[in-house]
């Protein structure tokens, strides 16, 4: 079988690092890879060695003139299928350009964001079938009027790996420029609205008066970086509080947190709540969308209610209060990533998928998604 792939995204944030893992799965299957996307994007650098890497120009939502780059494409490759992992117009104009060549399409559904029912009427008749990342995604998409035989739900996943943590805390300090001997909380997420940074910044105040030698460690980049790094200032927090960027080495930092945040107020499911998870550290995040597949309540973390200050400091002050219940939640984070967020498991998923369009003629078995 022939995948021809489409991940627009320039940088290898979650969505595009769900690509790579389905690739190197797909591939070690005995799929034929191809993946169509930006000229010189990390996801081009990081799938060199999994697939057939078409790069090329990609305009915003609006660019139409990207079905017919992706319609030659399709015809030089003749993939037997296309499956669309993002959208800043690859969904619309991808859908159209395999339609138009008679080509079975897979959009995958990332995001919980409701579109129009008017919108989902008309475009998602383009695709054959929709992957949701969560069952959450899945409920928004049949409200919004998505034909349930359409509909198949793939939950995103994360490598666990068997080593943690990775070189020192104090290495770790000296890179991320913290006191080796504060508790560190941390932010995943790019630096947007919807990410919900501006509440755990109106809640630092009390989180610091009972804790005052905590440190915050906001990862990721964004549009509104300059807006929250004025909020830090106006709220005299510049000294406990750190922008680190997009890191290539947040692997090896996560394991060192105390504590990780999500205060956002929409979410799909949250690959960095995965890899947080993955890591050993526990998490208080928001009760939207996806989040509560991936934070079980009292299990691995705390859900709260959105936009809310008052209770996501409250729940970080009982952890970190407590370093018996943060080893604790953080075991059973690994435990539930293990069992229900496997690459494997999202790898066998979207093969299935696959295989309903597209059946393969050889004899190799395929795994069930379970």
């Amino acid at each position: 079988m022939k995948v021809l792939h489409v991940e627009t995204g320039r940088h290898l944030y979650g969505g595009a690092q769900q690509v790579v893992y389905l690739l190197r799965g797909l591939q070690s299957r005995g799929i034929a890879n191809i993946l169509a996307c930006p000229r010189g994007s990390d996801i081009a650098r990081a799938a060199r060695d999994l697939a057939e890497v078409r790069e090329m120009w990609v305009g915003g939502d609006l660019d139409l003139t990207l079905v017919a780059r992706l319609g030659r494409l399709i015809d030089r490759v003749r993939p037997d299928l296309i499956h669309l992992h993002s959208r800043n117009g690859a969904d619309l104009m991808g859908g159209l350009a395999g339609r138009w060549r008679g080509c079975p399409v897979v959009l995958s559904r990332r995001v919980d964001n409701p579109e129009p029912r008017w919108l989902v009427t008309r475009k998602y008749r383009l695709y054959d079938r929709v992957v949701a990342i969560s069952d959450a995604i899945g409920q928004v998409l049949l409200a919004e009027g998505l034909p349930p035989a359409k509909l198949r739900v793939v939950r995103s996943a994360v490598e666990l790996s068997p080593d943690l943590p990775q070189g020192t805390r104090a290495e770790i300090a000296a890179r991320l420029g913290l006191d080796e001997q504060a508790s560190w909380l941390g932010v995943v997420a790019q630096l947007i609205p919807r990410k919900g940074h501006r509440y755990l910044i109106e809640a630092l105040p009390g989180l610091l008066a009972a804790h005052p030698r905590l440190q915050v460690v906001f990862f990721g980049q964004g549009a509104s970086e300059r807006q929250l790094r004025e909020q830090v200032e106006a709220a005299r927090l510049t000294a406990p509080v750190r922008f680190v960027g997009f890191r290539d080495d947040l692997a090896e930092c996560l394991p060192w947190l105390d504590l990780l945040v999500h205060p956002a107020t929409m979410e799909g499911l949250g690959v960095a709540l995965l890899q947080t998870a993955a890591a050993g550290v526990p998490i208080v995040a928001s009760q939207v969308g996806g989040i509560p597949e991936v934070v079980r309540d009292g299990h691995n973390g705390f859900l709260v209610r959105p936009a809310d200050p008052a209770a996501l400091g409250a729940a970080c002050r009982r952890l970190l209060d407590d370093p018996a219940l943060r080893r604790q939640m953080g075991l059973a984070g690994r435990e539930l990533i293990r069992r229900h967020f496997s690459t494997d498991r999202m790898v066998a998923g979207n093969l299935a998928v696959y295989e309903e369009l597209a059946p393969r003629s050889d004899e190799n078995p395929t795994v069930s998604a379970g």
